[in-house]
This record gives structure tokens, sequence and C-alpha cells, in this order.
């Protein structure tokens, strides 16, 4: 068993709770790789939900590719770690849970003029913690095929990350 850290990693500052969302609900849980498959496929499609309502309100053209480029990578993440999960016997989330779901009804409550910085602040550091939970799965996970999932899809997180961090770059602070 190991300390779970995955966020949904949606929003900035006024409600950084979604972006620490998996990592608060679960400081101190310990979960096996089942109980991980579960919480990175609500984060998953929390991700979706946050990057297609990104689409929408977002005023910046490099926030809005970003978004595009969020739902089209973790959509294919999250049906490789379906499959993985049913081949393993694995439950997974079919729905964000309620903390995320608060912090996304939230998000859509931003103004316009806010909403391209708050976004890409909940990206930067949705992604830093991310990253440090699939290298915390690739390291010490006990299912082999999920530990190479983990390993997989590491270049595409940190890649999103220096994406968000582009993206984000001249947002209004």
């Amino acid at each position: 068993m190991r300390k779970f850290c995955l966020t949904c990693g949606l929003v900035g500052p006024m409600v950084l709770a979604l972006v620490v969302a998996g990592v608060r609900a679960a400081e101190d849980e310990k979960l096996d790789d089942a109980g991980f498959v579960k919480k990175v496929t609500a984060a998953g499609m929390g991700e979706v939900k946050a990057a297609e309502m990104a689409l929408q309100k977002a005023s910046d053209a490099k926030v809005k590719s970003f978004a595009q480029r969020i739902i089209d990578d973790h959509q294919k993440a999250n049906k490789e770690l379906e499959e993985l999960a049913s081949r393993k016997g694995w439950m997974v989330s079919k729905t964000v849970d309620e903390k995320c779901q608060k912090e996304l009804d939230k998000l859509a409550s931003v103004t316009a003029q806010s909403f391209d910085r708050i976004y890409m602040e909940g990206q930067i550091k949705g992604h830093e913690e991310a990253i440090k939970c699939h290298e915390n799965e690739a390291k010490n996970g006990q299912d082999a095929d999920l530990k190479n999932w983990a390993s997989k899809t590491l270049p595409t997180l940190k890649e999103h990350l220096e994406m968000a961090k582009q993206a984000g770059e001249k947002k209004d602070r």
C-alpha cells in the first residue's frame, strides 16, 4: 500500500480544492492499485469536463488549444486505463467525486475575465501533482501492467505541464 496523491488538476487559487481534490480527499488514505485506478479515472473525467468548459469559456486561443489537447489525451488515457481495469477486475469511477464536482461548479461560475488565468493556474498545479503520483505508481505500484501504464502516461503529463506553463504565462496575475 502507498499514499495516493492524484489530483483533478482543474482550477487555480480561487478553487484550489479542485486542483488537489484527489490529494485532499485521500491525504491519509492508503490505496492499492485498484484504489488508484478508481481515483485516476475520476480525475481523468474531471480533466475532460474542465477542458470542455474551457473550450466554451476561455478567451485566449492558446487556452482553447490546450483544452482540446487535454480532452484528446485524457480521453485516450482514460480509455486505456478502463480497458486495463476491465482485464484486471478493477472498478473504475463512472463520475467525478463530490468535491471535484463542487469545484467544477465553481469554475463554471467564474467570470470570463478571470477564467483563463484560473483554469491555467489549476492546470499547472494539477499536472505537477499528477506527475508526482504517476511517478510514484510507476515506481511503487504492485501490478506490472498498471506500472507500465503510469510510466507510459508520464511523458504526456509532462508535456501538458509545459504547455500549461506556456499558455498561462501572460494571463493576468
